[in-house]
């Protein structure tokens, strides 16, 4: 008899089985795209964050590994804690989102809204500025691709990700 069918946790990758495997790789692979993606606008055409857009790419990195989680961390209670966490963040994500759209973007100064205070909180902001150090106002960071503002194209995905977890918790 394996290990799994004893209960004990087992690890591997892709190890999931067709059931939510290709979950877990879908939202990790989406998460790290979208923080690829920021990166791009960001140093590639001009595009600075504000804090709420740092956020965001911090909660994509936090979403993709737990999602890295799931695919290792076989059986049930792998997937459990991976989809839980994975939704709880993207739900938060999908918040901030919406936030930085309809309030923040509003705003000439971001300065010491929840978004900076978090991303000073942890001290990523000094140890990776290229990544999370926020360079412009939520107004000025206000910006659309394909005429749809970034906001949305984030609500979006975070709302994707959310499903995909709901999925695989409902499948554990």
């Amino acid at each position: 008899m394996n290990a799994a069918r004893r209960g004990r946790p087992t690890f591997g990758p892709l190890t999931q089985g067709p059931r939510n495997g290709w979950l877990f790789a879908l939202t990790a692979l989406a998460s790290f795209a979208a923080v690829a993606a920021a990166l791009v606008s960001q140093h590639g055409f001009g595009m600075e964050p504000c804090p709420w857009c740092v956020l965001q790419r911090l909660l994509f990195v936090a979403i993709g590994f737990f999602a890295l989680l799931g695919l290792v961390w076989r059986g049930p209670a792998g997937t459990r804690v991976a989809g839980t966490f994975g939704l709880l963040l993207a739900g938060a994500g999908l918040a901030a989102a919406l936030w930085q759209h309809f309030a923040a973007a509003k705003s000439a100064s971001c300065n010491l809204t929840l978004a900076d205070r978090i991303m000073n909180a942890t001290g990523l902001n000094e140890m990776l500025p290229a990544v999370f150090e926020a360079r412009a106002s939520c107004a000025d960071a206000a910006v659309s691709l394909l005429g749809v503002p970034y906001d949305f194209w984030s609500s979006a995905l975070f709302a994707v990700i959310i499903v995909l977890m709901i999925v695989a918790l409902r499948r554990a």
